[in-house]
């Protein structure tokens, strides 16, 4: 499935809303955008954007309907594909080979050529409808790029880093220390090519933004998920290959030594991110599908499109951390806390400490170390029900024996840290706590009404009378 192939689905499934008034790139996108998020709205298809000649595709991911339709499969189903995949069955591990286990099968073939093969005599990012979300914005931002990079050993890598338009031909490349493209920049030997895909499959676009451990092939693992090889297209100017069917694509590079103040810019924190220094993107070619379709996505105080995508990721990768963590039953991951701020985990509680023993197995997973605040919780306990959720910790929490507080590293976009990229992170233990872990007496009996009453009650229900069930 290409983005086109994508979008006719969504007509055909009624999750496409398609815009033929002129509408403003210029925080007016962002707008109607942003209401369509709120309201739990479809996707919208802007065929008239001031200043450029490309419609733009917003929300696309923005509910677990159009997920499904993008994955063409209920992540349900997919979640348990997942589990037996032997490749990722370690996600804090190092190097993992795709050349062995079941991503092999999914390797990414080559095309004979590009879709987008309208190459621009010179690059010009002014031709693109590139956003800015929000009136404090340092400019106007592309914000769902597949950025592709090599490692040393010729390992491809590709992640979304948003890159703030600075003019024509050069953009800011907002990758965060522990990215993997930023890791791929620093052991290159001074300048590191780099090609962006815009448009992609969304499996693809997915799987730029996935959790996967270092030196897995994100195209393998959209292929994987896709059920059909990703097909690859060299670049005309880089050493590097991007999907083959991708709308538009730019080819350049980073520099060492080369850095630009980069934002501010309204993040999924609902606050703007500082500005910062990053490398800058010099744009050598710029080429696209005829009629090509711009992708764009913006992000803001839950919910948001971004926050759907976070929950999908929690769902997918489940059964891939309970190889980590056996004892592990459910995992949430509040909206309210935009990926990394708040997990909520059950456990199957077997020994004392057991709870702060999953907290600390659970912060030495890949991104997870990032999680500010995690609560466990008993097997019985729905993570998913905030109220339950809520009265279990208020009613099992005492704080100065089932908080634990350590320092650690933080987020980039971590507001509330003592410095950047450094805080602490909190563990609350609101399982039912035991007699050898400081209780004064064995945990309460719940309250339950006796069943054969509530079968004797349901049976007079009608004869009751009573306007409510």
């Amino acid at each position: 499935m290409d983005l086109r192939a994508f979008i006719e689905t969504l007509r055909r499934e009624g999750e496409l809303a398609e815009v033929s008034a002129e509408v403003d790139p210029y925080l007016e996108i962002a707008e109607i955008t942003d209401r369509a998020s709120k309201a739990g709205g479809p996707a919208i298809l802007f065929r008239s954007v001031r200043g450029s000649a490309l419609p733009v595709l917003m929300n696309q991911f923005g509910s677990e309907r159009r997920l499904e339709l993008a994955f063409g499969a209920p992540l349900a189903g997919i979640a348990q594909r997942l589990a037996g995949l032997a490749d990722l069955q370690l996600p804090s591990a190092g190097d993992v080979p795709v050349e062995s286990g079941q991503l092999a099968a999914c390797t990414p073939i080559r095309a004979d050529h590009a879709q987008a093969d309208v190459i621009l005599d010179r690059p010009d990012l002014s031709r693109l409808p590139v956003l800015t979300s929000w009136p404090g914005d340092g400019g106007p931002f592309i914000t769902l790029p597949v950025v592709v990079t090599k490692d040393r050993a010729g390992r491809r890598n590709a992640g979304l880093y948003r890159l703030q338009v600075f003019d024509a031909r050069t953009t800011g490349m907002h990758w965060h220390v522990d990215h993997d493209g930023a890791a791929n920049f620093r052991e290159s030997d001074g300048r590191l090519e780099v090609a962006v895909a815009l448009g992609t499959d969304p499996v693809v676009t997915y799987a730029a933004t996935a959790p996967l451990p270092p030196g897995v092939d994100e195209f393998a693992f959209a292929g994987f998920l896709r059920g059909e090889q990703i097909k690859l297209a060299a670049c005309e100017t880089v050493d590097l290959e991007v999907p083959a069917e991708a709308e538009i694509v730019l080819e350049g590079y980073v520099e060492r030594g080369e850095q630009r103040d980069e934002g501010p810019c309204g993040n999924h924190t609902g606050y703007y991110s500082d500005v910062g220094r990053y490398p800058v993107f010099h744009v050598t070619c710029m080429r696209w599908r005829p009629d090509a379709v711009y992708p764009a996505t913006i992000v803001g105080r839950p919910p948001m499109e971004d926050c759907l995508l976070g929950q999908a990721t929690a769902k997918l990768f489940l059964p891939l951390l309970r190889h980590t963590l056996p004892e592990l039953v459910d995992l949430e991951l509040p909206i309210e806390g935009v990926f990394n701020r708040c997990a909520i985990v059950s456990i199957r509680k077997a020994y004392p400490g057991h709870a702060f023993a999953a907290m600390n197995a659970l912060w030495g997973v890949r991104r997870m170390k990032f999680t500010k605040f995690i609560v466990v919780v008993d097997a019985d306990i729905d993570v998913h029900d905030p109220s339950e959720v809520a009265w279990t910790v208020f009613n099992n929490v005492s704080p100065e024996r089932d908080c634990l507080t350590l320092p650690g590293p933080a987020d980039a976009l971590e507001l509330a840290g003592t410095q950047l990229r450094f805080g602490a992170r909190m563990g609350i233990d609101a399982t039912h706590t035991w007699r050898d872990e400081g209780h004064l007496r064995d945990w309460p009996e719940a309250l339950a009404m006796d069943r054969d009453v509530i079968a004797r009650v349901t049976l007079r229900w009608p004869e009751l009378g009573l306007p409510f069930s």
